[in-house]
């Protein structure tokens, strides 16, 4: 699981139960905090009338006709009240009234008969001289039909005569309430989400520079040119200074590891060679052969100085992770400076070039590492080529891209050479020698291709004989 992924589900798991535990909360208090705003008025209502009706009291006679005809007349009324959301056409207020004895004197639901003894909590509590109140349904299958009840006592000259209920439905409280724990649901659902966005934005900020210096360590652990990532804040620059420290700590281990061995094994045929034609020179030898022996230590030690300049050029490219030189280099020039170099070992072979070059191709990078790569393929297609023979070199631009095709006629590369051939110290001998060069100078040209972003590839001709170099580079 990705760190971003793991941010995204603590905060998930953390954010859902703080949510849903202050959303039951929330629920429960707006819920209460309904109830109480219709019940506190209620108690002033009950009251009030209770008052009304003990003021038409006669010597204890409780006479509720007023009450019961302002009640009747308030509910005909019709009215227009809009109260947010919810339409009020007509009074749903409901009024009872009991004497001392809880015998019910009027009911204007009609649901308790005259005469009738009442039991319920309100009448009791009331009478009892205690706060009265309940709430029941009107019908046990329908959950919004909860009525609420508030009594108050009917008193005259101290004593409590009887007690008047006021009853108020609850439905379009309810709709109240079950409208805004819709409207706390979608507001904690919409909340839960962007914060998920914005931590989702913030972990991907915060692990961006891990994925960065991730995909820098995979780089170089599969052997690619990859420069250390700038890093933003103080750990993490630590971190990928530790880390390329230890890259350079590896690679230069690895490094002496793996050349002290190659050198040794390329050492050791010149060396021999020279050993050899050194101990028969000091004896009696005829000067013909005095002359080819001598000869060959002159070339052994050719071939020495030849294989340490390229494994000094080689060490160097090497160790740099970007370009100490980047300015526009003109490839033609490039190819006419590597040329001229060489232009006595193509003499000698009679090999002459043909180029097809594009006029104003350019690329940034290092004018002399890209002599000496150009130089490189150069030397290896004029080794390869049949005496007499031609080499082509082409430079056009693709895309945003600068390629340079170096051909040749000559056997080209066998198959089993073909995933071998930029490898240190591997080389195929000389077609009209048999000899072996250093196996450095196309690895040399694959370091400089890498270091300035390109890429440099060694394959057959097709349908003719021979090989085809192709240097590419950033336009």
């Amino acid at each position: 699981m990705s760190l971003t992924a793991r941010f995204l589900l603590g905060f998930a798991v953390v954010a859902t139960v703080g949510l849903f535990v202050l959303f039951t909360q929330l629920i429960h208090r707006v819920e209460r905090q309904y109830f109480e705003a219709i019940e506190e008025p209620m108690v002033d209502v009950a009251n009030i009338l209770a008052e009304v009706i003990a003021a038409d009291a006669d010597n204890g006679v409780l006479k509720p006709q007023a009450v019961e005809q302002a009640v009747r007349a308030a509910q005909q009324r019709q009215l227009n009240a809009q109260i947010y959301n919810l339409s009020k056409t007509h009074v749903d207020m409901q009024v009872y009234v009991t004497d001392a004895q809880g015998r019910v004197l009027f009911d204007s639901a009609g649901i308790e008969q005259p005469g009738t003894i009442s039991n319920h909590r309100d009448v009791n509590l009331t009478l009892m001289g205690e706060y009265g109140a309940r709430s029941s349904r009107s019908s046990e299958y329908d959950p919004l039909s909860i009525v609420m009840y508030v009594g108050a006592p009917i008193q005259h000259e101290g004593r409590t005569i009887g007690m008047l209920s006021v009853a108020k439905p609850q439905r379009g409280v309810l709709g109240f309430v079950w409208e805004t724990e819709r409207w706390l649901k979608w507001s904690i659902i919409t909340t839960v989400m962007l914060m998920l966005l914005g931590i989702y934005l913030a972990a991907r900020w915060a692990t961006r520079p891990l994925e960065v210096l991730t995909q820098h360590a995979l780089a170089v652990s599969r052997g690619e040119r990859s420069t250390s990532p700038r890093m933003p804040g103080h750990q993490m620059k630590t971190l990928a200074k530790a880390l390329e420290d230890m890259r350079d700590a590896l690679e230069g281990r690895e490094y002496v590891e793996h050349y002290v061995q190659s050198l040794t094994h390329e050492l050791k045929s010149p060396v021999a060679a020279i050993l050899g034609a050194g101990e028969i020179l000091q004896g009696d030898v005829p000067e013909p052969k005095r002359t080819r022996f001598l000869q060959n230590i002159r070339s052994e030690a050719g071939r020495l100085r030849d294989l340490l300049e390229r494994l000094l050029h080689l060490a160097a490219i090497e160790k740099q992770k970007k370009l100490e030189t980047n300015e526009t280099v003109d490839l033609t020039s490039v190819l006419d400076r590597s040329w001229d170099h060489l232009a006595l070992v193509a003499l000698g072979k009679e090999v002459r070039i043909e180029r097809d070059i594009v006029p104003g191709l350019t690329t940034q990078g290092d004018p002399w590492l890209l002599e000496l790569a150009v130089g490189n393929l150069l030397q290896n297609a004029i080794d390869f080529a049949p005496k007499g023979s031609v080499i082509t070199v082409r430079g056009y631009q693709f895309d945003a891209q600068v390629v340079l095709e170096i051909e040749d006629s000559g056997p080209g590369i066998p198959d089993y050479a073909s995933t071998r051939v930029f490898e240190r110290f591997y080389s195929l001998p000389r077609p009209d020698s048999g000899k072996k060069s250093t196996g450095l100078g196309l690895c040399f040209v694959k370091e400089v291709a890498q270091l300035h972003g390109g890429s440099v590839e060694l394959t057959n001709r097709e349908g003719v004989a021979g090989a085809k170099a192709m240097l590419i580079l950033p336009a």
